[in-house]
């Protein structure tokens, strides 16, 4: 009894999160997902760096950087963070983003990938266009569960700025316990 044949073309194009292949951080395909995420067609983003995603192209290099050790170690890499819509009704809103990366070569990490995007369902841009890019970083990190001290060795910034960041963030967010804030960042 033989199995039908997979069309993996038709698989990619369908996931339900939005799909990525890339060269050098840029994109060399993606899925109809991540084209209606980001409000944009494939023939917008084909070609053109990651960078377009990013709030500002400062947290789009620290990103690189930080993820590359990690990817040279296990091939793998996943966050949370901000992304920029591109287009359409909701352009320039920033969102909350699960991105999951996985390095074909871990020598040379950004040479070619396959990476996923999910919404993590947050409609507020009025929230996070008020975060700074390190509050936005701080935030994403509060959200893996890391502490303070593990935040700050991270982000290369002492555990008692780390703080400051994390009260700001409860302040911005009336969020009164770091579970609520968490619980806050996801939900809007």
């Amino acid at each position: 009894m033989g199995t039908p044949d997979i069309d993996y073309r038709l698989a990619f194009e369908n996931a339900p999160v939005g799909m990525v292949l890339s060269r050098h951080r840029t994109m060399v395909d993606c899925n109809a997902r991540l084209c209606e995420m980001f409000g944009a067609t494939r023939e917008a983003l084909v070609g053109q760096s990651f960078r377009v995603l990013y709030p500002s192209v400062a947290e789009f290099e620290r990103i690189g950087k930080r993820m590359e050790p990690i990817l040279n170690a296990s091939g793998r890499y996943a966050d949370n963070r901000m992304m920029k819509r591109l287009d359409g009704p909701l352009r320039g809103e920033t969102f909350w983003c699960h991105v999951t990366g996985h390095a074909l070569n871990r020598a040379a990490p950004h040479e070619a990938g396959i990476w996923t995007f999910e919404d993590l369902g947050s409609r507020r841009a009025g929230k996070t266009a008020d975060l700074t890019p390190r509050e936005r970083e701080v935030a994403a990190h509060v959200m893996q569960g890391m502490t303070s001290k593990q935040i700050g060795k991270a982000l290369g910034i002492s555990h008692r700025t780390v703080e400051l960041h994390r009260a700001r963030l409860m302040r911005k967010y009336s969020a009164s316990t770091t579970a609520e804030l968490v619980q806050k960042l996801l939900a809007g």
